[in-house]
């Protein structure tokens, strides 16, 4: 039986834990091979080993921290060399920051917000816009929030970051629009991850989803048959 990402090359970032763990071991599940990216390369490991036992394909991991430039480069350029094109795009890693006055937001963790929600997802996109390009169905999504439209008091620098994000991914889908591939936003909503956990640490993380929710979700938004961009898609139970 055929299986809904069969021969599907796949690259997903933040697959260490949270979201994107959940949508490499789901990715991989419907027969991607995924490009798994994150900082941590214990975790990748742990990862490959549960997809392993699960039955599915090893995966190609990549221990590198993106918010270096060369880095994405030397990954898209790998990616070309071994596979010669990239189906899918998924961008799950995101940093919170510092909750607070915008003013006593510090200069540094400003700087590692947008380096690491915005800066290294704008060179994701230069960098492997060519490779989804020469797949017969390129499929890109990014995760957000509601943070751009509810203005919450206090989240000022994570809100700011993701509505940068949003204008880039909404920005690339408008210029990308009579081609072949297909851009969109993704909001999970409240979910059980390290993010989550730091912006409420008093919440019981049984009353929110666990990232696993959304591996259907991402995987219909990056199949073939997605016809949608420059969407933003919120997650429903």
């Amino acid at each position: 039986m055929s299986k809904r990402l069969d021969g599907r090359i796949a690259l997903v970032t933040g697959a260490s834990r949270g979201i994107g763990r959940a949508v490499a071991r789901a990715f991989a599940a419907e027969g991607a091979t995924v490009v798994a990216v994150a900082r941590t390369q214990g975790a990748l490991e742990e990862l490959d080993d549960e997809v392993r036992s699960a039955g599915g394909a090893p995966l190609a991991l990549v221990a590198e921290d993106l918010r270096k430039t060369d880095k994405v480069e030397q990954i898209a350029a790998a990616l070309y060399t071994r596979y010669g094109k990239l189906d899918i795009l998924a961008g799950c890693a995101g940093l919170l920051g510092q909750l607070g006055p915008i003013g006593h937001i510090k200069a540094k963790t400003f700087d590692d917000v947008f380096n690491t929600n915005v800066r290294m997802n704008w060179d994701l996109i230069r960098y492997c816009d060519p490779l989804l390009r020469l797949s017969d169905a390129g499929r890109a999504v990014f995760l957000t929030s509601d943070c751009p439209e509810t203005l919450t008091p206090y989240w000022g620098g994570y809100a700011a970051s993701q509505a940068a994000l949003e204008t880039l991914v909404k920005t690339w889908a408008a210029e990308t629009a009579k081609t072949a591939l297909r851009v969109n936003l993704y909001n999970p909503g409240p979910t059980r991850t390290r993010l989550r956990e730091q912006a409420f640490p008093g919440e019981n993380p049984e009353t929110v989803p666990a990232p696993a929710v959304h591996g259907d979700p991402l995987i219909a938004l990056c199949s073939p048959d997605e016809q949608r961009t420059g969407e933003k898609i919120a997650y429903t139970a």
